[in-house]
C-alpha cells in the first residue's frame, strides 16, 4: 500500500463497472430498470445459469489468470503518486463482458493482456461460477457475538443505445454468465442524462461509496454501449482492534518524512498467519467467518520500492506457502481514501491497443466492426478502522462508434428547390416553400 494513509483522498478511476457498446436483440423488454432508473430493459430470454457444471481446473485457471493480470496492472500503476487502491476483480469482470463481443486480433490481444487461459465456451461460465461463489460467502452463518454479518455484493449491467442492433448470442452470453440485461438509454439525444442514470446505478449498488464513476463528457452521441460492474464489501475483523488503544502516532514516509497518523492496536496477542522474509514481513488479518482476509506485505524501511517492483505471482505464492500461525501484536494506521483512474492508455500499453483504435473488432456485439473502447474508468473506496473494513469499486468500459471511412455525397444546391419545416415527433409541416430565384 502507498503511504500517507491518514486523511488522504486520492481520486482513482479504473474500469470496475461500466462498458459502453451498441446492443439490440430479440428478447423481452421490461418497462423499468431494477437499478433505480425508469429506462427499459431488453433482456435475453435465457436465465442466469446455475453455477454447478464447470469442468475441473477451470476455476483455478481463471483465478490464476486474474491474479496475473492484477499484478501486471499494479506494476503499470505503481508510478502514480500517493495511495493506490483498485478492484482487479471488478476490472476483469467488466472487460470479460466486453471480450464476449471481441473477434480476431482484438480478442487475441485482450485474452493475452487479461491472462484469459480458457476458451470462451469455458471462460464465461467460469466467471459465472466464481461470481456466484463469492456472492454466496455473504450467506455464511456467523455467530452473533462475533460481529456484524459479512457483506459482499456484486452486480453487472449493460447499457445500450435504444433502437440499435445487438447480436442475440452476445446478449445470451452476458445474461447466462453475468446476470446482465440490456438497459436501454438514448446516448444520441440524451448523453448527459444517460451518464447520470449509469452513475446512479453504480452509487446504488455500492451504498453511495462510488459516485460519479463516469465523468462529464465521457459519454456523447457516439456512445452505443456501457458495460458496468460494481462491487461492495464490508466485514468485521475476527480479532478487532481495541478503540481504547487507538492513539496519535508517526508514520514514516517513502523518503523518511515523519507523518502524523492515527494508529490502531489490537487489545490481545492473537495467533495470526505471519512470515518474515528477506527484507519484508507478511501478516494475514482474517475477517469474521474466515472466508476473507487482508494480507499485509510490509517491506523493511528503505526497501519498499525494490519490493514493490519485484512483486510477482511467484513471490505471492511463496509468501502464501510460508505463512505460519504466530502470536503477533499488530499496530497499524486507520485509513480512508478514494482513488480513480482512466485505464485506456494503461491497458493499451499492456498489450491490447487494437481494442482502443478504429481497427477494433467487436463484431460479436453488433455484427459489424463499428465499435471500439473509447475509455475504461475505475473508481474505488476503502475505509479501514478498528471494527473492520468497508470497500467498494466500480468499472466502466465505454464503447463508441468507430470513424468508418465514408465517401461523402457532393450536394450543390444551385437550382430551384422546395423545403419544408416540420415538427419532428408528429412530422407536422409547420412551413413549406420553394426557392426558384434566391
Amino acid at each position: 500500500m502507498k503511504t500517507q494513509f491518514a486523511s488522504l483522498k486520492i481520486k482513482f478511476i479504473l474500469l470496475v463497472g461500466i462498458i459502453t457498446t451498441l446492443l439490440t436483440a430479440c428478447s423481452t423488454i421490461s418497462p423499468m430498470l431494477p437499478g433505480g432508473t425508469d429506462s427499459q430493459v431488453l433482456s435475453s430470454k435465457l436465465p442466469r445459469a446455475q453455477a454447478n457444471n464447470l469442468p475441473a481446473g477451470g476455476l483455478d485457471l481463471l483465478v490464476s489468470g486474474n491474479t496475473a493480470f492484477a499484478l501486471d496492472l499494479y506494476q503499470q500503476l505503481d508510478n502514480l503518486q500517493g495511495n493506490l487502491f483498485f478492484s482487479p476483480y471488478s476490472i476483469s469482470s467488466a472487460l470479460a463482458m466486453t471480450y464476449a463481443g471481441a473477434q480476431g486480433a482484438t480478442a487475441e490481444e485482450m485474452a493475452a493482456t487479461l491472462h484469459f487461459q480458457l476458451g470462451e465456451d469455458k471462460l464465461h461460465p467460469a466467471f459465472n461460477v466464481l461470481d456466484q461463489h463469492l456472492t454466496a460467502l455473504a450467506n455464511s452463518d456467523i455467530p452473533e457475538d462475533q460481529g456484524d454479518p459479512f457483506q459482499l455484493k456484486l452486480a453487472n449491467a449493460i447499457w445500450g443505445q435504444k433502437d440499435f442492433h445487438f447480436e442475440d448470442i452476445f446478449l445470451d452470453t452476458l445474461a447466462e454468465n453475468y446476470g446482465a440485461g440490456l438497459r436501454l438509454l438514448d446516448y444520441i439525444q440524451q448523453p448527459e442524462e444517460s451518464r447520470q442514470d449509469i452513475n446512479k446505478w453504480v452509487s446504488d449498488q455500492t451504498q453511495d461509496k462510488i459516485k460519479d464513476l463516469i465523468p462529464q463528457g465521457a459519454i456523447d452521441s457516439n456512445t452505443r454501449m456501457v458495460l458496468s460492474n460494481a462491487i461492495y464489501f464490508k466485514a468485521t475483523w475476527l480479532e478487532p482492534f481495541n478503540k481504547d488503544n487507538t492513539e496519535a502516532g508517526i508514520f514514516t514516509g517513502l523518503n523518511g518524512e515523519q507523518l502524523s497518523a492515527t494508529m490502531m492496536q489490537q487489545g490481545s496477542t492473537p495467533s495470526l498467519l505471519y512470515y518474515q522474509g528477506d527484507g519484508y514481513q507478511a501478516v494475514e488479518l482474517p475477517y469474521v467467518g474466515g472466508e476473507v482476509s487482508m494480507l499485509i506485505l510490509l517491506p523493511d524501511q528503505g526497501n519498499f520500492q525494490a519490493f514493490e517492483s519485484g512483486l510477482s505471482g511467484e513471490v505471492l505464492s511463496w509468501v502464501e506457502d510460508s505463512l505460519i500461525y504466530t502470536p503477533v501484536n499488530v499496530t497499524m494506521p486507520k485509513f480512508e481514501y478514494a482513488s480513480e483512474i482512466s485505464l485506456a492508455d494503461t491497458l493499451s500499453a499492456m498489450g491490447m491497443p487494437t481494442a482502443f483504435s478504429d481497427l477494433a473488432d467487436f463484431s460479436g456485439m453488433t455484427g459489424n466492426k463499428d465499435l471500439f473502447i473509447s475509455d475504461v474508468f475505475h473508481k474505488a473506496y476503502i475505509n479501514v478502522n478498528e471494527e473492520g473494513t468497508e470497500a467498494a469499486a466500480a468499472t466502466a468500459v465505454i464503447m463508441s462508434l468507430t470513424s468508418m471511412p465514408v465517401n461523402p455525397v457532393e450536394l450543390v444546391i444551385d437550382r430551384p428547390f422546395l423545403f419544408l419545416i416540420r415538427e419532428q415527433t408528429t412530422k407536422t409541416i409547420l412551413f413549406m416553400g420553394r426557392v426558384v430565384s434566391p
